[in-house]
């Protein structure tokens, strides 16, 4: 291509990058490789500046000179080309941020935090629940206009038919809002924070609705129920049998693994990735438990409660043996809770360590000593002794009269 009025002018070695001058500061850079770039050159305040203005295959040379004229008019009011083109560009990304919408917010912070999230099911929740609620009434709002009564009118018909819905969605939309502050998209106060903001506009979702806990079996028919679960046999019988004295989750057991089980030591560790808290937690198994592994031992495979070859325990296997019972799989974790505090005198904190609740730092870093495991292992065995005595179901014996009251239990 011939460049017009272009002077030839090399000001390097044949073997280095040349320069072709136009005149006015504006320069064609021509590289080792035959690459053709545009650069206004120019001295302000006693320093050399350079600045590209695009590659040949895109900008001709009536463009490059059109692109030159207005940076001689900056340079002549002793406007720096480059510091302007700084601004201009920091002001279109500023300009561009305001106009992101509530949804693309969204769907950035999901994306960015989905990652840390143990379930697949989790994303759902939070696109279905976003879409759902909220993307109808605010959407489309750029995030930098959502204001407190945009937010109430997304929450308010939400609030008194579902609480607990509505609360989850407040939550979702205040880690949103504050993603988007954050990243510069937003400013100001989040206006779905709850303490001290919109606390003084809505009722507090546990008044408006009494919150409905797991129907849990009456641990004074646990022993009875037990002893009807040993006589059914099959597998889904075994794991409730030992997810009832365990004091465990339903995923814990319907995924436990063999290789996760410590014979010598009788203990049962469960990794982090399938703890709801996502840490690790480890069961001292009481004799009863380590029976029902026993009658398991000539399964096989890599699971220990398995009705298909190389799965886990399907989720209807456990359901199946409550059918007709008012209670709920994760009811009887309440039943042993209820248990410990009413007939016996184990800690509070030793039994939500048990149940593998996070409690208080000070209070964990207490019952994370030596001897924690073997205080658990008492109050696990002392559990499998209650719900293996069937003339217990039905009456209460308080344990606080034998030995489980000594000092330092």
């Amino acid at each position: 291509m011939r460049l017009n009025r272009l002077t030839a002018r090399k000001v390097a070695t044949a073997t280095k990058p040349s320069l072709l001058a136009d005149g006015g500061g504006l320069w064609l850079r021509v590289g080792r490789s035959g690459s053709k770039s545009w650069a206004f050159r120019f001295m302000l305040n006693g320093k050399a500046r350079e600045m590209g203005l695009g590659g040949l295959s895109k900008v001709g040379l009536a463009d490059a000179r059109k692109k030159a004229a207005p940076l001689r008019l900056l340079l002549a009011d002793k406007v720096d080309p480059l510091e302007r083109r700084k601004l201009e560009k920091s002001a279109n990304t500023i300009a561009a941020a305001r106009t992101m919408t509530f949804d693309q917010c969204a769907a950035s912070y999901i994306k960015a935090h989905e990652v840390g999230w143990r379930h697949a099911k989790h994303r759902m929740q939070w696109s279905s629940s976003l879409a759902r609620y909220v993307s109808p009434a605010i959407g489309a709002v750029p995030v930098s206009s959502i204001n407190v009564g945009m937010v109430m009118g997304a929450l308010e018909p939400l609030w008194t038919k579902t609480p607990e819905t509505a609360s989850r969605v407040r939550g979702r939309i205040e880690r949103i809002l504050d993603w988007a502050r954050v990243r510069g998209f937003r400013e100001g106060e989040n206006p779905a924070r709850w303490r001290g903001h919109l606390d003084h506009l809505l009722p507090a979702p546990a008044k408006v609705r009494k919150v409905k806990h797991y129907r849990a079996l009456p641990y004074t028919d646990i022993a009875a129920f037990m002893a009807k679960l040993r006589s059914r046999g099959g597998v889904g019988a075994s794991a409730l049998e030992f997810l009832i004295l365990c004091a465990a989750r339903s995923s814990e057991v319907a995924g436990a693994r063999w290789a996760e089980v410590d014979w010598a030591a009788r203990m049962w560790t469960i990794p982090a990735s399938r703890m709801k808290a996502g840490r690790e937690h480890r069961v001292p198994l009481s004799g009863a438990a380590m029976a029902v592994l026993d009658r398991m031992k000539a399964a096989g495979g890599e699971f220990i409660f398995s009705s298909e070859p190389g799965r886990g325990l399907g989720k209807g296997a456990l359901a199946k043996q409550i059918k007709g019972l008012n209670c709920t799989i994760h009811g009887f974790r309440a039943g042993f809770k209820t248990w410990s505090s009413e007939q016996t005198s184990f800690p509070s904190e030793l039994v939500e360590v048990a149940l593998a609740h996070v409690v208080g730092d000070k209070v964990e870093e207490a019952y994370r000593r030596g001897d924690m495991l073997e205080r658990r292992r008492r109050l696990m065995t002392a559990w499998a002794d209650y719900c293996g005595k069937p003339a217990l179901a039905g009456t209460v014996v308080p344990l606080r009269r034998h030995s489980l009251d000594r000092p330092g239990l």
